[in-house]
């Protein structure tokens, strides 16, 4: 079975393969697919659409059997922002699985520089003096102290997303 993951990732990827590690007979593929939304997605909507246009996208260029999305974004509630984070799982027969994952409130400095136009990658690393946070523990992992990392939020999206897919083809 070719996965195509539509992003190169290292968080992304590494939640798509502990997602599939009991499949024997996966191959993986690492595309850059544009979400084809905001670069700081800031809606639950927006965070889904980026996760299945990269699901989509990753499928058709990767002509594969399964094209994962995954997209992390902020939610505005009542409360102030959250993290927020989907995937989508489209097959080489245009079905679409949606799952999504964690969610924390942001501390209020990183939601300011959010709504001033930030993104959420790069605000975390100044907030956190590290480089390329994105690609490592995530802002989850800053903001839980190292408790769950930005790839073990995705694989539980994946676990959702995997377990949806056997499920309908069962």
């Amino acid at each position: 079975m070719e996965i195509c993951i539509g992003t190169k990732n290292p968080a992304k990827i590494n939640a798509v393969k502990e997602g599939f590690q009991s499949y024997e007979n996966a191959s993986f593929i690492a595309l850059n697919i544009p979400s084809l939304v905001s670069e700081q997605p800031f809606s639950d909507e927006e965070t889904i659409q980026g996760a299945v246009n990269r699901a989509k996208g990753a499928v058709l260029e990767g002509a594969g059997d399964i094209g994962i999305g995954l997209e992390g974004g902020v939610h505005r509630t009542r409360d102030g922002l959250y993290i927020c984070n989907w995937g989508a799982l489209s097959t080489v027969n245009g079905e679409v699985f949606i799952s999504g994952g964690a969610r924390i409130p942001l501390p209020c400095e990183i939601e300011k520089q959010l709504l001033l136009g930030g993104e959420l990658g790069i605000v975390m690393d100044q907030y956190a003096n590290k480089h390329n946070v994105r690609h490592h523990q995530g802002a989850i992992g800053i903001l839980t102290n190292g408790k769950i990392t930005r790839s073990a939020m995705f694989t539980h999206v994946m676990d959702l997303l995997i377990g949806q897919y056997e499920y309908k083809n069962k």
